[in-house]
């Protein structure tokens, strides 16, 4: 089978699509071949930086297929899956065309959407719903989220919206207003200065943007960012887990209409140099694509 390799860390011309050996599942695994799977920040930092398992490696976190092989119950050859693998930590990439995974790390895929675009939503979604939580946010809350036009800032946008609080949203480009605002932000800046002053009781930083002059006293600030904190008390960052149970949530959202997906392009797996290219120049309304 082919994948997407890593012998040394450093610039897209690092990557590879070679063949490697098909791989054989375990007990309590399921085997997946991929139909698509999206580029993260993570998966630059992991090219070209000195970081992550040894090399060579297998990149990729997340994964949308149709299961191959499986002795589980709850998925059956033929099934549609999406699943988030935390590759930096375990060395199990997703970008190859058949991938073993725990059972656990499952959820079917939304039937609402094709699976590259159900491919957007593993880690950026599960990334929200873990922000979110750890800011144990109260009914009616205000919350302000940093980098509300990316994928993880677009998704708790519309988790937090949708769980009753009040959203405003900090972007980095004009041209991203009015669809930060479609996802339920009330009132979206382009600058930390035209923020209001301690009036947030909660703040989700997933842009490294220090806006720690908008929190209330005794607010909750959350960042799931590389940039160091900024002198709030209990300040935290929030680290991505595993979790096939919060995809299935995700995945129910979804197909109720209560959560939007964006695709900003596709590109061929044997492409993906092109692809970490485009993701990396900036700007973009949605997620970049693999198709295997």
């Amino acid at each position: 089978m082919r994948a997407v390799r890593i012998d040394v860390h450093g610039g897209p011309e690092v990557l590879t699509v070679r063949e490697v050996a098909d791989p054989a599942p375990g007990g309590g695994e399921v085997l997946v071949r991929t139909v698509a799977s999206s580029l993260n920040p993570v998966d630059w930092k992991t090219r070209a930086w000195d970081v992550g398992p040894a090399l060579p490696a297998t990149l990729g976190w997340d994964l949308a297929g149709v299961v191959v092989a499986s002795d589980s119950a709850r998925f059956a050859a033929g099934d549609r899956v999406i699943a988030m693998s935390a590759q930096l930590a375990t060395g199990l990439g997703t970008w190859a065309e058949l991938v073993r995974l725990p059972e656990r790390l499952l959820a079917h895929a939304p039937a609402t959407l094709t699976l590259p675009e159900a491919a957007t939503l593993p880690l950026a979604g599960t990334t929200a719903v873990q922000a979110l939580a750890a800011l144990r946010l109260q009914d009616r809350a205000r919350l302000l989220v940093t980098g509300a036009a990316g994928a993880v800032g677009g998704l708790a946008v519309q988790l937090a919206r949708r769980a009753g609080a009040t959203v405003d949203g900090l972007v980095s480009r004009p041209e991203h207003i009015e669809q930060v605002r479609e996802f339920g932000a009330c009132e979206v800046a382009c600058s930390a200065a035209e923020l209001p002053r301690g009036v947030y009781d909660a703040v989700l930083d997933t842009a490294g943007v220090d806006v720690s002059c908008a929190l209330a006293d005794g607010g909750r600030y959350v960042s799931i960012s590389d940039e160091p904190l900024p002198d709030v008390p209990g300040a935290a960052k929030s680290y991505v887990q595993e979790s096939g149970k919060d995809l299935a949530e995700l995945a129910a959202l979804v197909d109720a209409g209560r959560l939007r997906v964006r695709v900003a392009a596709h590109y061929p797996v044997t492409e993906v140099r092109a692809a970490h290219e485009r993701f990396e120049a900036g700007g973009l309304a949605g997620k970049v694509v693999l198709l295997f």
